[in-house]
C-alpha cells in the first residue's frame, strides 16, 4: 500500500520519517502543506490519520521491527507515555529539565522501555537531534552522561538510518528552515508595519542574504536583545537566507560559560533556528595580523596617553602625543602589549581615522587593549583583546554576512563601521538600522542589570522582575506573545517608550482560552460561612477546569455545610441578603457575627432555587476540608520607579523600595496537581504561573501574578 507523509516544509516530522526508516514503513514525502499545519499521513486507499502521535502509533504497529510497540500491553502504555512526554524536548522553556529527567530515567537503563529498542526511543532520541545545535552543545559536556550514552548507542546501532534523515533535515540550527514567510504568514491576523508594506533589506536577494545576532555572552538575553534575535531570524527565513549566532566574546572581564549557555537556551525559547554559531574568538589570530597590519601600513597607532587624558582630548579633537611614532616604535609597543609587559598595559592601539571630524566616533578610536583576566574559551593564552569597533566589522565582512543589523543607538557610528572596513580593504557590509526596544520601568543596560544580581536585590538573572527572556517567561509571559509583540512592531526606526500593558494584554489573550480555572482566599482574610442546611457530610462533583475548553480537563470540587469565604466579600454582604456562590446555586445570608467591627462568622442557608441572575454578588468559596492547599500568591512590582530615566539620571536614585509581595492563601486541592510553568487562573484573582508546584503539605505551593494588561493583583502581602 502507497503512503504520502504530507507536512510543512518549515517543520519536518523529525521522529515520524526516522520512525518509518527504521520500522521499514516505506513513505512518500510531500512537504508542501502550510506553515503551522500537523502532518497528515495518506494511504492509497482514500483513508488519512492526523496528528504526530497518531501517526507514530501507526507506523509502531506497521513496523516490520519485533516488539516496536513494546512487548505487552503495560509496555505499549509506557510507549505512549514517552510519545506523550517528548515534545517537552522541543520546548525551549522545558528542554534541560527535560534532559535532566531521561537522564535520571537512563541510569540503569539500557532502553526506554523494556529491554529493546522501541518507537518510543527513536521519537526521544529524533526530538533531542531536532534541537541542534543547543543538544550538540550539551552532548559534548559532562552533565548528562546517561542520557549522551544512550544516545550514542543508539546513533551508533541505526546510523545509517538516522544519519540519512537528520542530513537531510537537520541543520546546526535545528529541525527544518522556513521559506521565507512575510510577516503576516508568520503571525496570522499580524499587521505590516504602518507603511502598509514589507520591510526590505537594501540590496537584499533571495538566496544570498546573511545576517548575524551577535550577542556579548556578558549576561543573559533581555527583551531587547529578543527584539534583535526575531527580526534577524525574520530576514533570514524571509530571503531564505543564513543566520549566524555570534558571540562576541571579546572582554574577559565580563564573559562565562554560564551567559554562553544561557543565551543559546535563550536563544531556544525564542524559536530563533540558525545556520552555526561562532565566537569572535575564534578569530583572534586574524584580528591581531590585522592590527599588526595596519599599524605597519601607518593607519594604526600604539597610544600611552592615559584613559581620562585621552577621553579629553578625543572631545576637544586634540591628537595623540603618539599620533605620529614611527612604525617600529609602534611594533615596539604592540609587542610589549602581545607580552601583557608593565609598559604594555599602559598603551592600547588607536585607529588613525580624522581626530577634526564632527562624528566623535572617527577621531582615532580605540583597536586594542591589554587585558590580563582569563578568556572562557581561551584562557590566559592572550593578554591583549579587540574592542568591538575593531573586531565587528572585520568577523562581519569573513563570515560573509551581507546585512549587519544595529539598533539606531548605533548611527553615529555607523561611519566609523564602514571606515574600519574600508581601512582594513574588505568589502563592504550593509548596516540596516532598527529601533531599540524601551520599555516602561525598566533598565535593559546589562552593567546595571548585573548591579541587582550582585546586591541581591533579585534571585537571579531569571528573577520574574527581571526583563530576560527566563525572567519574563518566569513571570508567565508566553513566548508566541512577544514575538507579536516584537513583530507588530517591525523594524521601525522611530524611537518608542512601550508599555508593558500592551505586552501583558497580548499575553491574556493566548492564555484565558486555555488555562485551567481554580479557586483560592487569603489565608488570614477568610471568614466561615456556615449553611444550615447544607450537606450533612461534604460531596464532590466532577467540574470542567475551563468551562469553554475540554483540554483543560476536570476537577474534583467539595461540597460542605462549612464554606470560607474572602474577608473583602463578607464585609459587603448584608443580613437578610441572597448572594451566589460560583458553581453551585443562590444562598440566603440570615446572620453577620463580629468582634469589636470585625466579621468573624456568617450563617446562611441555600437557596438553590433562586435565581442567580438576580443577585449582585458572585462569590467564590471553598469548602473547610482538611485537603485545602497552601499558596504562597507573588505579586511583583517595577525595579525602578520613574517610568523614563533620562540619561543623566543614576538608576540608583530612583530604586523601588519594593518590588516582590507576597500573601498566603488556602487553594481549592486540585491545585496540588498544577505543574511548574503552568498557568492557571485563580477565579476573580486573575492569572498566576506556577513557580513552585506541590511537595508537602508543609510547603506552599509558590503562584507568580501574571499582569493582564489592566488591573493590579489582589494578592497584597508584606513586601521585600
Amino acid at each position: 500500500m502507497e503512503v504520502k507523509l504530507a507536512f510543512p516544509q518549515d517543520s519536518p516530522p523529525l521522529s515520524i520519517i526516522s520512525a518509518a526508516k527504521i520500522a521499514g514503513v516505506s513513505l512518500t514525502i510531500d512537504p508542501t502543506l502550510a506553515s503551522g499545519s500537523v502532518p497528515t499521513l495518506h494511504f492509497s486507499s482514500g483513508d488519512f490519520i492526523h496528528g504526530v502521535n497518531t501517526i507514530l502509533r501507526y507506523i509502531a504497529r506497521a513496523a516490520s521491527v519485533s516488539n516496536f510497540y513494546g512487548q505487552d500491553a503495560i509496555q505499549a502504555a509506557n510507549v505512549d507515555q514517552w510519545l506523550e512526554y517528548a515534545p517537552l524536548i522541543l520546548s525551549g522553556s522545558e528542554f534541560e529539565a527535560a534532559c535532566s529527567f531521561i537522564d535520571g530515567y537512563l541510569a540503569s537503563r539500557t532502553f526506554l522501555v523494556g529491554y529493546g529498542l522501541s518507537i518510543a526511543d527513536i521519537v526521544v532520541w529524533s526530538n533531542l537531534t531536532g534541537t541542534g545545535q543547543r543538544w550538540e552543545s550539551l552532548r559534548k559536556s559532562k552533565k548528562y552522561q546517561s542520557l549522551v550514552r544512550w544516545f550514542n548507542s543508539v546513533a551508533a546501532d541505526y546510523a545509517g538510518a538516522l544519519d540519512e534523515v537528520t542530513s537531510a533535515y537537520v541543520g546546526r540550527r535545528g529541525i527544518g528552515k522556513s521559506p521565507a514567510p512575510s510577516l503576516k504568514e508568520k503571525m496570522p491576523g499580524l499587521k505590516e508595519n504602518t507603511s502598509g508594506h514589507q520591510i526590505d533589506l537594501p540590496g537584499a536577494k533571495v538566496g544570498e542574504v546573511c545576517v548575524r545576532f551577535a550577542p556579548e555572552p556578558s549576561g543573559y538575553l533581555h527583551i531587547g536583545h529578543a527584539k534583535a534575535a526575531l527580526l534577524n531570524k525574520y530576514f533570514a527565513e524571509r530571503y531564505n537566507g543564513r543566520l549566524i549566532v555570534r558571540f562576541d566574546d571579546t572582554n574577559p572581564s565580563k564573559e562565562s560559560n554560564e551567559f554562553v549557555e544561557n543565551v543559546l537556551k535563550d536563544i531556544e525559547t525564542l524559536g530563533v533556528k540558525y545556520d552555526v554559531v561562532t565566537y569572535t574568538s575564534d578569530y583572534f589570530p586574524k584580528l591581531m595580523e590585522m592590527a599588526e597590519s595596519l599599524i605597519k601600513q601607518g593607519k594604526a597607532y600604539v597610544d600611552d596617553t592615559p584613559k581620562e587624558q585621552m577621553r579629553s582630548e578625543r572631545m576637544d579633537g586634540v591628537e595623540s602625543k603618539c599620533r605620529n611614532s614611527t612604525v617600529e616604535e609602534n611594533l615596539s609597543l604592540w609587542n610589549e602589549m602581545v607580552n601583557g609587559t608593565k609598559r604594555g598595559t599602559q598603551c592600547c592601539v588607536r585607529g588613525k581615522l580624522d581626530m577634526q571630524d564632527p562624528n566623535k566616533s572617527l577621531r582615532d578610536p580605540v583597536y586594542y587593549r591589554c587585558n590580563p583576566d582569563p578568556h572562557h574559551r581561551v584562557g590566559s593564552k592572550y593578554k591583549v583583546y579587540p574592542t568591538y569597533d575593531f573586531a565587528c566589522p572585520f568577523v562581519d565582512a569573513l563570515e560573509g554576512v551581507t546585512h549587519a543589523l544595529r539598533s539606531s543607538e548605533y548611527h553615529d557610528r555607523n561611519a566609523q563601521y564602514y571606515r574600519v572596513l574600508q581601512d582594513m580593504g574588505l568589502r563592504r557590509v550593509e548596516i540596516y538600522e532598527f529601533s531599540r526596544l524601551n520599555m516602561v520601568y525598566t533598565v535593559l543596560s546589562k552593567r546595571k542589570l548585573l548591579w541587582f544580581v550582585q546586591n541581591k536585590k533579585v534571585e537571579d538573572w531569571t528573577d520574574a522582575r527581571f526583563p530576560t527572556v527566563q525572567g519574563i517567561v518566569r513571570r508567565g509571559l508566553k513566548i508566541e506573545a512577544l514575538i507579536q509583540f516584537i513583530l507588530e512592531q517591525g523594524a521601525s526606526k522611530n524611537l518608542n517608550l512601550m508599555e508593558w500593558d500592551k505586552l501583558w494584554t497580548i499575553n491574556k489573550k493566548i492564555v484565558d482560552p486555555v488555562c485551567g480555572r481554580h479557586t483560592a482566599v487569603l489565608k488570614d482574610r477568610c471568614v466561615l460561612l456556615t449553611l444550615t442546611n447544607g450537606p450533612d457530610e461534604p460531596f464532590v462533583r466532577i467540574l470542567p477546569r475551563h468551562k469553554k475548553y475540554e483540554g483543560a480537563g476536570k476537577k474534583a470540587t467539595t461540597f460542605a455545610n462549612r464554606i470560607w469565604l474572602e474577608y473583602a466579600d463578607a464585609s459587603v454582604i448584608s443580613v437578610g441578603e441572597e448572594v451566589t456562590l460560583m458553581d453551585w446555586g443562590n444562598a440566603i445570608i440570615r446572620e453577620v457575627k463580629t468582634d469589636n467591627g470585625t466579621i468573624t462568622q456568617l450563617v446562611g442557608e441555600l437557596h438553590l432555587e433562586g435565581s442567580v441572575k438576580m443577585t449582585k454578588l458572585k462569590l467564590t468559596w471553598l469548602s473547610d476540608i482538611e485537603d485545602l492547599v497552601s499558596l504562597s500568591l507573588v505579586d511583583f512590582d517595577y525595579l525602578i520607579n520613574k517610568k523614563k530615566l533620562e540619561e543623566d539620571e543614576n538608576f540608583l536614585d530612583n530604586l523601588n523600595p519594593c518590588t516582590r509581595r507576597e500573601a498566603l492563601a488556602l487553594g481549592d486541592p486540585n491545585i496540588r496537581n498544577v505543574k511548574q510553568g503552568e498557568v492557571i487562573q485563580l477565579e476573580r484573582k486573575g492569572y498566576y504561573r506556577c513557580d513552585v508546584p506541590f511537595v508537602r503539605s508543609s510547603k506552599p505551593i509558590v503562584l507568580f501574578s501574571i499582569p493582564d494588561g489592566r488591573q493590579k493583583s489582589t494578592s497584597i502581602g508584606s513586601g521585600a
